[in-house]
Formats: structure tokens, C-alpha cells, sequence
């Protein structure tokens, strides 16, 4: 199967949308398909990548890639290369990774017309709560995380108590955490944090940590990924993820359950889907429910973790792409 797949972000672009990408285009090819990935991100070409890519492709390229493809695979929609497939009269599977809305809630025209659009494509969303929010059928397939990389170290120390991993913005709610220990401080409870990440509100947040007097428990550790990421989490107990927004998924999670944290994460959206079995939820900015959930997640720390595995084994890589490519081959056949 010939397949083109494009993803508006990826390597070396760090985020959710550009790993998940990265591991399916591995994946798909391995199984035998001839994979080329289109992107808008600038970059190198990929080193002893099984697949192609062309970054940034004219239109004629874009056009002529399309015309050799069997599918197009979208991971996310953008209507800049979803319209000429249309035009094309490609068979073509969208992967819903967001909410179809602009960063204040409203859907404008674009989303309009993207809505118009999917009841002629396959739909395929992240979470049982995205494909709540697409009108008509769309089968659900979790995102995939790092599986041979983000996994249970031996012979490293559990020797921390609480870890964020994310961007730095206000949306992840890092703010609130803070105010969450410093009601724990309160009741005498003093766990270690660290922050994992960077963003425009790194200067705040280590004032506000100054503010709240938790400066000796607090760590800002930088932009970790990768092994070194990995092994950082087997260091911690809880991996906490305090998003004020209703997180669309939560690779996130899976990556912290994986190395052995039970995760403390906001209830809203599909992150609950995420965590699974694997740890506690709470309302969405609640600074009180989030202290309660750390508190009791602190007394008991391995409670929530012996389904951890038959949950994990639904997000691996392996799993993920078979989904996709199960999808794939109906839509050709």
C-alpha cells in the first residue's frame, strides 16, 4: 500500500503530534507499505528513516505525491493539503488529535469547512471524548507513545516524589500545582517537585514557587526527552498533570505510567482515558481536589498500578499501528 502521510508538524519539531507521527510512519513501513511523509516543518532529512519525507512540498509536489499515493493518512487535520486530496478524489483518513476550535472555543469558517469535509473521509479520533465531538461515525485509536524507550529502568532509585513533564503555559495549569503543594505545606505534608519543560511562563512560576515559600522543594529541571526523560521518570512516584483545558489525549501519561508512576491528572476531556486504571482524577482548576488527590496518591502510592500493564499493552506502538493499518487496508480494499 502506497501511502502518504502527512503531519504539519514533525522531527525535529518536539511535541505529541510529531512523536506519534514519527512511531506510526515507522510502523506502517515496517509492515511492508511504502510510506512517504510530507510535513511543513524544516529540518534535515532523516537518517536511516525506512520511509521518505519532503519537507515543505510545492504545490505541483504535493499534487504529484498525491496522484502516486493508494491513501492519504492526515494526522490532524489542515486543510492545506486535505483539500487537493478532495480535489484528487483520494481515499483519505483523517486523525483527529484536538477540538475542531480556535484556542478561544469558537469554531470560525475554517472549522466550519472542516466540518463540511468529514463525512466524506475516514475519521479516526484519539479519545472516546474527540470522537464525542465529530458529528457521525469515527472509529477510536488511543495515540501510541515510545514504548522501547519509555519503560521500567532497573537498578534506578526511586528517590523522588512528584514530576510535571509539558510546556510552560498557563493552559498546563503548573501554577495551580504549585498552589496545590503549598496547601500540603500547610498540613505538613512536603513532597519534592520537578518541572520538567520550558515555556513563557518559566519566569512566573519560579517566582510564584519563591512567593509560596517552596523553593526548597521545587526543581526546575529544563526540556528533557527521550532516554534521559525516561529515566527521570522511573525516578518519581507520581507524575502529576494538572491541565486546566480538557486535554484532547495524554501521550503524557502513558509515558509516566510506563516508567512506573501512578499519574494525578484533571478529569475533563480525554486524559482520564489515558490514566486509566492508573491513577486519580480531579476537577478541572480545582487547587483543593488537586491537594486532596496528591495527598492520598502519597499515602498510597501503588495502589492504582497493578492493571498498569493490560492498560499499557492498548498504546503500544505495535498495537496502534495494526488499528491504523486494519483501518487502511478496508478503506482499499
Amino acid at each position: 500500500m502506497k501511502i502518504l502521510f502527512s503531519s504539519y508538524l514533525f522531527h525535529p519539531s518536539v511535541g505529541g503530534i510529531e512523536s506519534v507521527s514519527k512511531i506510526l510512519a515507522e510502523k506502517f513501513a515496517g509492515a511492508g507499505n511504502d510510506v512517504h511523509v510530507i510535513t511543513q516543518t524544516a529540518g534535515d532529512p532523516m537518517a536511516g528513516a525506512n520511509y521518505r519525507l519532503t519537507r515543505r512540498p510545492s504545490v505541483a509536489r504535493l499534487f504529484g505525491l498525491l496522484r502516486w499515493s493508494d491513501l492519504f493518512f492526515q494526522n490532524n487535520i489542515s486543510l492545506r493539503s486535505l483539500v487537493p486530496a478532495f480535489l484528487l478524489r483520494k481515499r483519505i483518513l483523517v486523525v483527529h488529535q484536538t477540538w475542531l476550535q480556535n484556542t478561544r472555543g469558537g469554531i470560525g469558517w475554517n472549522n466550519r469547512l472542516k466540518y463540511a469535509l468529514l463525512r466524506f473521509v475516514t475519521n479516526v479520533a484519539i479519545s472516546k471524548a474527540v470522537a464525542d465531538r465529530i458529528s457521525g461515525h469515527s472509529f477510536v485509536i488511543g495515540n501510541p507513545y515510545d514504548d522501547a524507550t519509555f519503560r521500567l529502568i532497573p537498578n534506578v532509585a526511586r528517590d523522588k516524589k512528584l514530576v510535571f513533564v509539558g510546556r510552560l503555559v498557563s493552559d498546563k495549569g503548573v501554577d495551580l500545582l504549585l498552589q496545590a503543594m503549598k496547601l500540603l505545606q500547610n498540613d505538613g505534608v512536603t513532597p519534592d517537585l520537578t518541572i520538567v519543560g520550558s515555556g513563557p511562563e518559566e519566569g512566573d512560576l519560579r517566582r510564584l514557587a519563591t512567593e509560596l515559600a517552596l523553593d526548597r522543594q521545587v526543581t526546575f529541571a529544563g526540556q528533557k526527552s527521550g532516554a534521559v526523560l525516561a529515566e527521570l521518570l522511573n525516578r518519581h512516584r507520581i507524575l502529576v498533570v494538572p491541565s486546566r483545558w480538557a486535554e484532547p489525549f495524554g501521550i503524557v501519561a502513558l509515558e509516566g505510567i510506563a516508567c512506573g508512576c501512578v499519574v494525578v491528572g484533571s478529569e475533563k476531556g480525554g486524559l482520564k482515558e489515558a490514566i486509566g486504571p492508573c491513577g486519580l482524577t480531579f476537577e478541572n482548576g480545582n487547587v483543593r481536589a488537586l491537594a486532596d488527590q496528591l495527598k492520598r496518591s502519597l499515602n498510597d502510592p501503588n495502589s492504582q498500578m497493578q492493571q498498569a500493564a493490560e492498560h499499557l499493552a492498548k498504546f503500544q506502538a505495535d498495537a496502534a499501528a495494526t488499528a491504523y493499518l486494519r483501518v487502511m487496508r478496508k478503506m482499499v480494499e
